[in-house]
């Protein structure tokens, strides 16, 4: 496909991989479910199942019922979990398009259950505990009648139980040591009453990292699946192929005057007579405004300061007065060029936010390319 904005996300899908299976080897024995969720972490949802499912992925998941449809629409065998709330009017469409259900109380696996009958159709669910996100979830000091209820339903396959940490990324693991202690003491429900034992789940990208005795049956990598790592004092830990870049061009180039005001409010006004380039990208792309005055860009192997205010659409660089920029010109604003590199992490610490933050505002009015073996493929 001839791509005709200038602004572009490139997908290095062999990047992917080597994460993936990098994630395998430091998770081993627990399977692993890589969280596709916002447009997997806005790499693209569908390309990037379609690598890891021929990979062998246990399962995929998701946090919306629509993100499971998209999936299974794009022919995606390997079974889906929404994790997040469901709405009881939505249980027939998981059941019809094979999705896994997350069951957070009893008055939704009871819906489960009604609707599974009423089908004719056997609902795999996974049980949630909280167990101290206070998000979704039954608590886990009242999580007894959920599993009782559990193991008396018909047409329902328990097919795992699960939890999230709060802070497993913290360097202090205390509280992500007491979740997993209340988690352990109820998921023990179904040794306790000889029962086969559901999928343990509970660890994400930080628990992956340093928490592994939180690995249990099945792990669930999101951030570091993409290369990106959950906090800096993991960085040395986590899997280093970068999967995305974001590239630009410059597309206009001026002179301005010394003390002249850029971009909105004159927020930025020049020390000197510098030169200055736009670039077409800005907010409404996902290409955050608290970069303005405040990020940087790579032209020709050069680091470059933001100017102003960043726009919806545009935003403008300051090279200096003897920098060289032309029309057409590469702009980096993810990646690497030359020798510099600008990565997720900085630019989440620059804008006060998170790597996740950065990546899922990326929105679909960028279009992305994807590479492997060193060569375009399709999407």
């Amino acid at each position: 496909m001839d791509f005709i904005r200038p602004t572009v996300i490139d997908i290095d899908l062999d990047a992917l991989e080597a994460n993936y299976r990098r994630i395998c080897e430091i998770a081993a024995p627990a399977a692993v479910m890589p969280i596709l969720k916002a447009n997997a972490y806005g790499h693209g949802l569908v390309p990037c199942a379609r690598r890891l499912e021929s990979l062998g992925a246990r399962a995929f998941g998701v946090a919306f019922l629509e993100e499971g449809i998209t999936l299974r629409r794009a022919g995606i065998k390997t079974p889906i979990l929404a994790l997040g709330g469901i709405s009881g009017r939505q249980i027939g469409l998981f059941l019809q398009y094979d999705i896994d259900l997350t069951a957070s109380s009893v008055y939704k696996l009871e819906a489960i259950e009604r609707k599974a009958e009423e089908m004719g159709k056997t609902a795999r669910v996974h049980l949630k505990v909280d167990t101290g996100m206070e998000r979704i979830g039954v608590h886990y000091y009242s999580a007894g009648p959920l599993l009782e209820k559990a193991i008396a339903c018909r047409h329902c396959e328990i097919s795992g139980i699960f939890s999230h940490f709060a802070t497993a990324e913290d360097e202090d693991l205390s509280f992500a040591r007491l979740q997993l202690e209340r988690f352990l003491e109820c998921a023990s429900f179904f040794e306790k009453h000889s029962l086969p034992a559901p999928l343990r789940h509970m660890a994400n990208s930080g628990a992956i990292l340093q928490f592994p005795e939180s690995a249990l049956d099945l792990v669930r990598p999101g951030l570091i699946l993409f290369g990106v790592s959950p906090a800096p004092h993991l960085a040395a830990r986590s899997p280093q192929s970068r999967v995305m870049s974001v590239r630009s061009e410059v597309v206009y180039f001026k002179v301005v005057a010394q003390g002249a005001g850029v971009s909105y409010g004159r927020a930025w006004q020049a020390p000197c007579q510098t030169r200055v380039v736009t670039i077409p990208v800005g907010y409404g792309d996902g290409y955050s405004r608290r970069l303005s005055n405040n990020g940087s860009v790579l032209i020709r192997g050069i680091r470059y300061p933001i100017a102003g205010r960043v726009c919806m659409d545009q935003f403008m660089v300051d090279i200096g007065p003897s920098g060289a920029a032309y029309n057409g010109d590469e702009v980096v604003l993810i990646g690497r060029q030359g020798g510099e590199e600008i990565t997720v992490e900085e630019i989440s610490m620059l804008a006060g936010t998170d790597p996740r933050d950065i990546l899922a505002s990326l929105n679909l009015r960028i279009p992305r390319r994807y590479y492997s073996g060193g060569q375009a493929v399709s999407g």
